[in-house]
């Protein structure tokens, strides 16, 4: 089982992936004098501690059901406050937040439209409610065609764990249904100048093990580990999940 250090470097490395979409959606978003924002299951707070810079007049909140992730965000984003709670039932009144957003959390949950629906209640009339980032691995690309099993099986061990790998694609039509006015959806870039920094595949890969260690043999695991660090060391790996985001007012 990771550790929520570990975790805590997995999640960091997410926030890295999509903080290009952070700073695009507060500016089209006009978030720029927002006071008051939440994360709904907010992990080890690796999100709200990168955003401090980019809304430096905003107060930070975060909510989520692990208490052992929680403790690690006391560390890591001392700036906000945190709290244990449902984010299917927040513990605060109407209209309480400038924005609510989330982050590689909607495809966790069992109702994204009740979901959706509490994070609106919460947010104030004018307010936007932001989904930053929800991966769809129905569109996932692997190269070289070998390691395309290792999309397959993730997929595959997502749903077993109660994920929806396909939520990236549901988002514009759950926003809609949620009542949002201004509905806006897109699909984050990618880019593979270089292969990721050892730190970054040793995380991808704690993950994977961890995801995989049921479904498939440890030597045929281990074998898709090294057909990967080779393919990233000749220049020969793409690794594409599409990731969406989408954000709507209140």
């Amino acid at each position: 089982m990771l550790t929520p250090q570990t975790w805590h470097r997995r999640f960091s490395q997410q926030a890295r992936w999509t903080e290009e979409i952070r700073r695009f959606v507060i500016q089209q978003a006009h978030l720029s004098q927002a006071h008051r924002v939440l994360e709904t299951g907010c992990g080890t707070g690796a999100v709200l501690s990168s955003m401090q810079h980019l809304l430096p007049a905003a107060r930070f909140y975060g909510i989520d059901l692990r208490l052992d992730y929680l403790l690690a965000a006391q560390e890591f984003a001392p700036e906000s406050q945190f709290a244990g709670a449902d984010a299917a039932s927040l513990p605060v009144g109407n209209a309480c937040f400038d924005a609510v957003i989330c982050h590689y959390f909607l495809l966790w949950v069992k109702d994204p439209p009740g979901i959706l629906a509490e994070m609106k209640r919460v947010t104030r009339p004018g307010g936007t409610v932001i989904a930053l980032a929800e991966p769809d691995y129905g569109g996932r690309i692997d190269y070289p065609m070998p390691l395309a099993e290792l999309g397959r099986l993730q997929g595959q061990s997502l749903q077993m764990q109660g994920a929806d790998p396909f939520m990236g694609r549901k988002l514009s039509a759950l926003f809609h249904q949620a009542g949002f006015t201004d509905v806006h959806t897109g699909l984050l870039g990618g880019q593979w100048n270089e292969a990721p920094a050892f730190e970054a595949w040793e995380s991808e890969w704690a993950v994977l093990q961890t995801d995989l260690e049921h479904t498939i043999s440890r030597e045929r695991l281990d074998a898709l580990r090294s057909l990967d660090a080779a393919a990233w060391q000749k220049g020969e790996r793409i690794l594409f999940v599409p990731t969406f985001y989408a954000w709507g007012k209140v």
